[in-house]
C-alpha cells in the first residue's frame, strides 16, 4: 500500500488534498509583504549608496575660512593662505571660492544690501578656500594644515567637510537600521501568515489526512503536498509583490531624481542592488515553503 502512495506528492497528491493550498486572501497578504520588503530594501540600499558616495567625495575635502572683519586684511590673509597651501605636500587641489559665488549663495537669506560694503549693517563674509588632500582629512591632517596656516593667516579656520555632514550620516545610518528592522518584521509576519494558513488547511483536510495515514502515507509525504502547494501560491504572491514594489520604487526614484540634488543623485541603485531586490521573491517563496513543511510536520506528530 505504501508503494501505491509513493507518488503522493505529485498531481495525485494535489487531487487528494485539494485544499492544501493557501486561502485566496493569503496570497495577496504575501504579495503585500513582499512589496513592502522590496520598498524597504530599495530604500536601505539607496541610503547606503548615498552615504558611501558622500564619504568618498568628502574623505579628503577641506574648507579654509578666513574670518577677518577688515576687507584688506582678509584678502591679504586669503592670498597668503592660498600660496602656502599650494606649496604644501599632500595637497592635491586647492582653489579660492569667488566672493561673487559666496554672495549669490548667501543673498537669499541675508539680503544683498547686507553683504559686503562698509555700512553699519554690512556683514563681513569670510573668504573661502576649498582644497582636497591626497589622503583622508583626518584629525592629524587637519592639525597639520592649521599649524601651517597659523603664521601666514592667523584668522584661518580649517574644517574637514565630512565633519559638517556627521549628523546627516548618523541619520542615514539610523534609517538603514530602520529599513533592516522593517524587513525582519515583514519576514516574521509572512512566516506567521503562512503558519496560520497551513494550520487552517490541516484542519480542513484532517479526515482525508487520517485516511491517507491508514493507507500507508507518511508524514513526510503529506507535508510535501502542503509544501509544494504553498510554494506555488507563495511564488505567485511574491511575483505580484515584486511587481508592485518595483512600481513604487521606480515612482519614488523619479521623484527624487527631479530634485536635481547631487547627494540624492548618488542614491541610485546599482546592478548588485537590483540582484538583491530580485532575490526577495525567491527568499520569500523558500521561507513560506519551509514554514509550511515544519508547521505540517509538527502538527501531524501531535494529531496522529
Amino acid at each position: 500500500m505504501t508503494t501505491r502512495l509513493s507518488g503522493l506528492a505529485g498531481k495525485s497528491g494535489r487531487q487528494l488534498l485539494p485544499q492544501a493550498r493557501l486561502a485566496g486572501p493569503m496570497l495577496w497578504v504575501i504579495a503585500i509583504m513582499i512589496a513592502l520588503t522590496v520598498v524597504a530594501a530599495a530604500g536601505g540600499l539607496a541610503l547606503a549608496n548615498v552615504a558611501g558616495q558622500a564619504r568618498g567625495e568628502l574623505s579628503g575635502a577641506v574648507t579654509v575660512q578666513i574670518v577677518e572683519a577688515g576687507a584688506e586684511a582678509r584678502e591679504a590673509q586669503a592670498q597668503a593662505a592660498l600660496a602656502q597651501l599650494q606649496r604644501m605636500p599632500g595637497v592635491a587641489e586647492v582653489a579660492r571660492v569667488p566672493d561673487e559665488e559666496i554672495g549669490a549663495l548667501l543673498a537669499p537669506w541675508l539680503g544683498e544690501a547686507n553683504l559686503g560694503g562698509t555700512g553699519d549693517a554690512a556683514i563681513a563674509v569670510p573668504a573661502l578656500i576649498d582644497l582636497r588632500l591626497n589622503g583622508a582629512a583626518d584629525k592629524k591632517a587637519i592639525e597639520a594644515l592649521r599649524g601651517a596656516l597659523a603664521k601666514v593667516a592667523p584668522a584661518a579656520r580649517v574644517d574637514a567637510q565630512a565633519d559638517w555632514l556627521k549628523p546627516v550620516f548618523s541619520a542615514i545610518h539610523s534609517l538603514q537600521w530602520l529599513a533592516a528592522s522593517l524587513i525582519l518584521l515583514l519576514a516574521a509576519a509572512t512566516v506567521a501568515a503562512v503558519w496560520l494558513a497551513a494550520r487552517s488547511a490541516l484542519g480542513t483536510n484532517r479526515e482525508t489526512i487520517e485516511i491517507v495515514h491508514h493507507l500507508g502515507g507518511t508524514d513526510a509525504q503529506i507535508a510535501r503536498i502542503f509544501q509544494r502547494s504553498v510554494a506555488v501560491d507563495a511564488a505567485l504572491g511574491s511575483t505580484a509583490g515584486l511587481a508592485l514594489g518595483l512600481i513604487a520604487v521606480l515612482m519614488m526614484g523619479s521623484r527624487f531624481a527631479a530634485l536635481g540634488s547631487g547627494m540624492v543623485a548618488g542614491g541610485g541603485l546599482r546592478w548588485q542592488d537590483w540582484l538583491l531586490i530580485a532575490a526577495i521573491p525567491l527568499v520569500g517563496t523558500v521561507l513560506a515553503a519551509l514554514t509550511a513543511r515544519f508547521t505540517v510536520m509538527a502538527a501531524l506528530r501531535r494529531m496522529l
